[in-house]
């Protein structure tokens, strides 16, 4: 299908739910709907099921793990998904290449998850040693606009450094096989590239501050002009938040369920990982709107846009009641 087509049943399609919206929520959903939801890291099986959330969805749901935002795109184009677990950037990538995927929701933490760990004798103590260096660059994850936002506290663009581009699912190995100087990982690869190879931190007081850990559920407007499919998201959606609300009122249940059992790290790693996160926070698109711009912005100024595009454009409000009802509940204590 030619781009211009692709855009043009989309927004059709997209016009269509938004107009039936109100009539699919409210149906009732066939237990034989099944719904795909990308996952990464296993953190959306995780958090359903410590929580004991996806007992409570009456229809099938499949959770298919991916590595990063670019492998999932690809899955999304082709059709073998219907809504997907991804950082800051994919959605805004996604419109840049011509391809709609809504958002659907946004969830977040204060601090930020992406780190930016060097080898063990690189020799970067401040942002500013960064010139020169061999820099992980993951197009279209959300680390690339949280590298691009670290050299800019140093007064460096792309051009001062030397980008490796790599799949996530590469950067482990790019350290360890000293390929890069320095990569753009979250946890627990962090904590266990720096017991396996002496990886370290590079030293920033204020990195865990450049950007908020920001997710988003974006989905197909095909499978949103779906009724049965849109009730089976709303649920869907409402037994997430549940469970990340539970997640934060139960932390040592949700340790020892994720980082002990399912990463396999010790007690003490895994205690130390928990006392760096901040809570999970949901938010309505609204809400989340001025970030989603701001990281537009940051990735127009710096050359990795063709153009600047508009935030409100990229989400649609119709789950918002899903996320300002639910997050309101008192989670279950363990």
């Amino acid at each position: 299908m030619h781009k211009r087509q692709f855009l043009t049943g989309s927004a059709a399609l997209l016009a269509w739910y938004m107009a039936g919206s109100a009539q699919a929520t409210s149906a009732a959903v066939d237990h034989k709907t099944k719904l795909v939801v990308a996952d990464q890291s296993e953190l959306i099986r995780h958090l359903l099921d410590a929580s004991g959330e996806r007992k409570t969805l009456p229809f099938q749901l499949e959770l298919p793990n991916f590595a990063g935002g670019p492998a999932i795109f690809e899955a999304m184009r082709a059709g073998a998904l219907d809504i997907a677990y991804v950082g800051d950037t994919p959605p805004i990538q996604a419109r840049a290449a011509g391809v709609h995927l809504p958002i659907i929701a946004t969830f977040s933490r204060e601090l930020a998850q992406y780190r930016l760990l060097q080898q063990a004798n690189a020799g970067v103590e401040r942002l500013s040693d960064l010139r020169g260096k061999r820099v992980s660059y993951v197009e279209g994850s959300g680390r690339q606009v949280f590298l691009i936002e670290a050299l800019n506290r140093a007064g460096l663009t792309l051009k001062d450094v030397q980008p490796v581009h790599l799949r996530v699912s590469e950067l482990n190995d790019a350290l360890r096989a000293k390929a890069v100087d320095v990569a753009v990982i979250t946890e627990p690869h962090v904590s266990r590239l720096s017991k396996q190879i002496g990886a370290r931190l590079v030293p920033d007081p204020q990195e865990r501050q450049l950007l908020p850990s920001t997710s988003y559920l974006y989905a197909r407007p095909e499978v949103l002009a779906d009724p049965q499919k849109t009730q089976a998201i709303a649920q869907f959606l409402a037994a997430f938040v549940r469970a990340g609300n539970w997640s934060n009122a139960n932390e040592a249940a949700w340790g020892e369920h994720y980082y002990r059992k399912f990463q396999r790290l010790d007690a003490q790693t895994t205690a130390a990982i928990q006392a760096s996160l901040s809570p999970l926070i949901f938010e309505t698109a609204a809400e989340a709107q001025p970030l989603h711009q701001r990281l537009i912005d940051t990735l127009y100024a710096a050359g990795s846009l063709p153009q600047r595009l508009d935030a409100n454009d990229s989400f649609v409000t119709t789950f918002d009641s899903v996320v300002t009802t639910t997050r309101r509940q008192a989670p279950a204590k363990n």
